[in-house]
């Protein structure tokens, strides 16, 4: 059986995630979604790991949510509320701000819905020019649970993506504040381990103490009450009709049909 996650250490002290789901784009269902934090809490409490990079395999860094498949509570998650989706998304994301690794996203192709929730929890993010980051699950279903455009594109760029769920390339992700840099593909490999070699030549109790300085700066702009806000809200569309008849069509029409549909 092929492994959904691909695991290996390019260089000391950096551990290299890849999904591995190439023919669905590396959609994020329930298996691969809990094998990506199995790892990052293993390797957050490793004593020799300081940086950990996320990639995708293929053509693509990921497509988003597995839409075929139904989402169900995991054991981190308390209660099965309405709503507990949205909390749950917004529990790991901050998890990851609070863990001592460094998470470095390497985004090439699609990186799209949860995809790019998952990228923007990460600390530092390097694209390819080429790139095509967004959220079109505004157009037929809801808003994002961790609603990164605003916090990270400022207020107008952030507006505009959750009006119009359009992409950016990643040139435009880099100047509007979504990446550390936008590279030619054939670069972006090189530069994203030069980077993680730079953090891992830090001793790993002072990049832990580094990050938290970072992370605790920037909660005290009220980010995470933000996040949270969003994420409450987030249920609330799911009862529009609109909303509700996307639902619908998805079991009548094929999630392939329903996901051409976002696209648009």
């Amino acid at each position: 059986m092929t492994p959904l996650l691909l695991i290996d250490d390019p260089m000391p002290g950096v551990v290299r995630l890849t999904l591995n789901r190439p023919e669905k784009k590396n959609a994020l269902n329930n298996s691969l979604r809990g094998a990506l934090f199995r790892e990052f809490r293993r390797a957050d409490a490793s004593r020799e790991t300081a940086v950990v990079i996320i990639r995708g395999a293929g053509d693509c860094f990921s497509a988003g949510y597995d839409l075929g498949e139904k989402r169900e509570p995991s054991e981190r998650e308390a209660t099965v509320s309405e709503g507990w989706w949205s909390r749950l998304a917004i529990t790991n994301w901050f998890e990851m701000w609070d863990l001592s690794a460094v998470f470095i996203a390497q985004i090439h192709g699609y990186c799209l819905a949860g995809a790019s929730e998952l990228a923007a929890a990460c600390d530092l993010a390097y694209v390819s020019d080429d790139a095509q980051i967004g959220y079109p699950p505004v157009r037929r279903i809801s808003p994002p649970a961790t609603a990164w455009q605003p916090w990270l594109l400022g207020p107008r760029h952030g507006m505009e993506a959750l009006l119009t769920g359009d992409a950016m390339s990643g040139t435009e992700a880099a100047a509007w504040g979504f990446a550390n840099r936008s590279l030619p593909s054939a670069e972006l490999e090189e530069e994203v381990l030069r980077v993680a070699g730079r953090v891992a030549s830090v001793p790993l109790d002072l990049t832990a103490h580094n990050k938290r300085v970072a992370r605790r700066m920037i909660d005290s702009t009220g980010v995470r009450d933000g996040l949270r806000w969003a994420a409450d809200l987030q249920p609330l569309a799911f009862h529009s009709k609109s909303s509700k008849e996307y639902t619908r069509s998805l079991h009548s029409e094929g999630v392939a049909k329903g996901i051409d549909d976002l696209r648009k």
